[in-house]
């Protein structure tokens, strides 16, 4: 693992963990994005289309608060997925003020191409990294997220 990087807490701001990991996102994010692009789609557009044909149909504040980003910029992903055929905004059944994102048949075949390219690249992604390495990764990343979470808040 040394010999792999020398990055620590107290090195220069271009050989800290926190940048290693930001690029690691930047990294992530545009191979799914590259990966995506011939299904005309973006990782964010993807993760939409994934969440509501696992979970089926939900308002835009629970996509937003999912995804990670706010409430606008949620409704004009939905509006772009939305004119391609593949979302659909019902009136919620119990709050006439409510929309809910639901899923068409045409983005349920999408949400599945979607899934073999997640298959795919995640395989690629931990090649080389054993079950045990990534536990302890994920484990590392949640603590960090706990701090960041705690550090915000204080």
């Amino acid at each position: 693992m040394s010999s792999l990087t020398n990055n620590e807490l107290d090195a220069p701001p271009w050989l800290r963990v926190e940048s290693t990991l930001m690029a690691t996102a930047r990294l992530v994010r545009e191979a799914f994005d590259t990966r995506l692009a011939p299904l005309e789609l973006n990782l964010t557009q993807a993760s939409l289309l994934g969440y509501v044909a696992e979970f089926g149909a939900t308002t835009q504040t629970r996509l937003a608060d999912h995804l990670g980003i706010g409430r606008a910029s949620i409704g004009s992903v939905i509006d772009r997925l939305s004119d391609r055929g593949l979302v659909e905004r019902q009136p919620d059944p119990h709050d006439r003020r409510v929309w809910r994102v639901e899923i068409t048949a045409a983005g349920r075949a999408l949400a599945g191409e979607v899934a073999d390219v997640d298959e795919v690249l995640r395989a690629e992604l931990r090649h080389g990294i054993g079950r045990e390495e990534r536990q302890a990764l994920s484990w590392v990343l949640t603590r960090l997220q706990q701090n960041l979470q705690s550090a915000i808040r204080s």
